[in-house]
């Protein structure tokens, strides 16, 4: 039964995932025509030994990867071979996993430094004098 690690303590079992080979879309030549290389994954979060922390914050996610019922659908046609198809296509689901568990830095918003702000004013200031010299002169 083979496994995919997601963490220390995560792992998801292969035998939740439907994998199928398909034609490859595009052009290729006579191979792309005959042989099934793509790779078309299938992964049903809810129904799936995930921990429901992680079920969660797929299902919020707005990765237009992931259905509104909750399936995960990937497509990897890049390489000639089926196995390396099949390798990138599990290898973007663990990082799609992943990608849920890292949280983002709150951001701290910042000050201008005075010397940016007295430089913007003079620019400003330079910039009006010139556009005032350029108008009408009165006699």
């Amino acid at each position: 039964m083979p496994t995919l690690k997601i963490s220390n303590t995560v792992t998801l079992d292969e035998n939740e995932i439907e994998i199928t080979a398909i034609r490859a879309s595009g052009s290729g030549g006579q191979k792309v025509n005959k042989v099934s290389a793509a790779i078309h994954l299938r992964f049903d979060v809810e129904a799936s030994s995930l921990p429901e922390y992680y079920k969660e914050k797929l299902l919020e996610s707005r990765d237009k990867r992931i259905t509104k019922e909750g399936i995960v659908v990937i497509k990897s046609q890049q390489h000639r071979s089926q196995e390396q198809n099949r390798t990138e296509a599990l290898e973007r689901l663990v990082e799609l996993v992943k990608s849920v568990n890292v949280v983002q830095k709150k951001r701290v918003p910042t000050k201008p430094t005075k010397g940016s702000v007295n430089r913007r004013l003079s620019a400003k200031k330079k910039q009006a004098d010139k556009k005032r010299l350029r108008g009408r002169v009165d006699a």
